[in-house]
């Protein structure tokens, strides 16, 4: 069966502590990301660039950086995914900073309840992205879209897609983690996250990380990935705002990629982060467009 995929740019940096995000979709468009896609005999249409405010670069009120423009732009993002998962096609949201993810991932739910499948979701990153406004040490909003998607958060911004909480922390797997802060880290563990940090993906290895995080998956179920690209290790993808070192390799992270393939499962994507401007020569955005390719079955051999 043919899949039908749509790009979504979301040129905002709104969320991040750096500027730089807003140029990523483009980024993704200069690697060639539509026409390696359509390589594979995939249907590919970029339904081109969300609009949404400008970044007025301010201090945080109330623990909150901007987050009125932050609430807008998730608002324009959850009606441009789901309209695509209405119309059974695969949303491949560029981004633009990791904030976002809450409003794809609430669409992505609305959809699930809508349709009565199950969810699964795979953060990518180095960071839980769980800080309140209480534990933010900068009160940028990237920092904490997994937990305003579980119901901890501004009014505003828990209550888009309609439900609150919009997920269930057990639907949730990270993997690469690798920064948390002090309070976030005892709320990941109140709200029982499911979280394959680095150390146990360096004891266990990438294929048994994978294969928990798959786990349990059947036909009926969406398959989400939300990549940050700090999710890899800064040596190979330095084209980011916050590197943390010491995260997958390149062939740790093909792994991961093409493990989530085999699945046939994949629905929905998002693509974040990315920072041209910390970029050498669009490397970055490259690597990124490779293990999306991997995501969408590229292999070295035909798979038996």
């Amino acid at each position: 069966m043919k899949r039908h995929i749509s790009l979504i740019g979301a040129p905002t940096d709104i969320g991040a502590g750096a500027r730089g995000a807003s140029m990523g979709p483009e980024a993704m468009r200069v690697a060639n990301i539509q026409s390696i896609l359509e390589s594979h005999g995939l249907e590919v249409q970029d339904r081109g660039n969300l609009v949404g405010p400008s970044n007025p670069w301010q201090p945080p009120v109330d623990g909150y950086r901007h987050l009125p423009e932050v609430t807008a732009w998730n608002l324009a993002v959850h009606e441009a995914v789901h309209a695509e998962l209405d119309q059974g096609r695969l949303p491949i949201l560029l981004g633009g900073d990791h904030c976002l993810g809450l409003g794809s991932i609430s669409a992505v739910a609305r959809h699930c309840r809508e349709k009565g499948k199950k969810l699964r979701i795979l953060w990518l990153d180095a960071h839980a992205d769980f800080n309140t406004s209480q534990l933010t040490p900068s009160g940028n909003i990237h920092g904490m879209p997994v937990a305003c998607l579980c119901g901890l958060g501004p009014q505003q911004l828990i209550e888009i897609g309609g439900q609150v909480p919009a997920i269930n922390p057990k639907w949730i797997r990270q993997i690469g983690i690798r920064s948390v802060d002090e309070g976030e880290k005892r709320l990941v563990h109140e709200q029982d996250l499911e979280v394959f940090d680095m150390r146990f993906i360096d004891e266990m290895g990438m294929r048994h990380t994978m294969e928990l995080a798959l786990a349990t998956l059947d036909a009926n179920t969406h398959l989400h990935v939300s990549f940050d690209v700090d999710f890899l290790d800064p040596d190979i993808a330095p084209g980011v705002g916050t590197t943390i070192p010491g995260g997958p390799t390149y062939r740790e992270a093909q792994l991961c990629m093409e493990m989530i393939a085999d699945t046939g499962l994949l629905a929905s994507l998002d693509v974040m982060e990315l920072n041209p401007a910390l970029d050498v020569r669009n490397k970055t955005a490259q690597l990124a467009v490779d293990l999306i390719e991997s995501l969408f079955g590229k292999s070295t051999l035909m798979r038996k």
